[in-house]
């Protein structure tokens, strides 16, 4: 059975990290796994206004995360925490209030950043929020990695092979997480 997963990458900078980072991740994915970009760049501020009349572009976020398998959150750390873009497409999914998106959906959250921490207070920032929306998320391994060009470049490459090898372990968990929970 093919398993689609929807990758919410937390920044919008055209070189990210993070997309990196996505990048790498998808490529030690085994083949019946199928990924794509939900981009959030979009995505009006949320206001619950919008809930009437709800915009395309928040439409068109639930549609494909409705559409997925499982969810796969790359986050960098914006001032201790989950950016901002990030947070307002998780708003955009939830609403309005009743059609939660992201529920029931397994999930894994990972993350690089330029800090020594690698976006781990992020991460935890994410995940509280994650499983107040009914987001069964792994919890380990946890992917918290310190951002260097000779670990991964900028076209997702892995270079280093205790990275790789780490990587791999983090996917075939979150392989079997996702298979795990779409079991029917």
């Amino acid at each position: 059975m093919a398993h689609h997963i929807a990758v919410v990458v937390g920044s919008l900078r055209r070189d990210s990290f993070n997309r990196q980072l996505a990048k790498a991740v998808i490529s030690l994915a085994p083949a019946d796994f199928t990924f794509e970009y939900i981009e959030i760049g979009g995505l009006p501020l949320y206001s619950q206004e919008y809930d009437a009349d709800y915009p395309e572009a928040g439409k068109h976020l639930k549609q494909r995360v409705e559409a997925a398998d499982g969810l796969l959150f790359v986050t960098p750390e914006y001032n201790r925490s989950m950016p901002g873009v990030l947070k307002n497409a998780i708003d955009w999914g939830s609403r309005p209030w009743g059609t939660n998106s992201w529920a029931n959906k397994p999930g894994a959250v990972i993350g690089t950043s330029v800090g020594a921490t690698g976006s781990a207070l992020a991460q935890q920032h994410l995940r509280n929020t994650l499983a107040y929306l009914d987001v069964p998320t792994m919890g380990q391994p946890e992917v918290f990695i310190k951002h260097d060009p000779a670990v991964i470049n900028e076209n997702g490459e892995i270079l280093n092979d205790g990275t790789r090898k780490f990587l791999q372990k983090f996917v075939d968990r979150y392989v079997e997480w996702v298979k795990r929970h779409t079991a029917a």
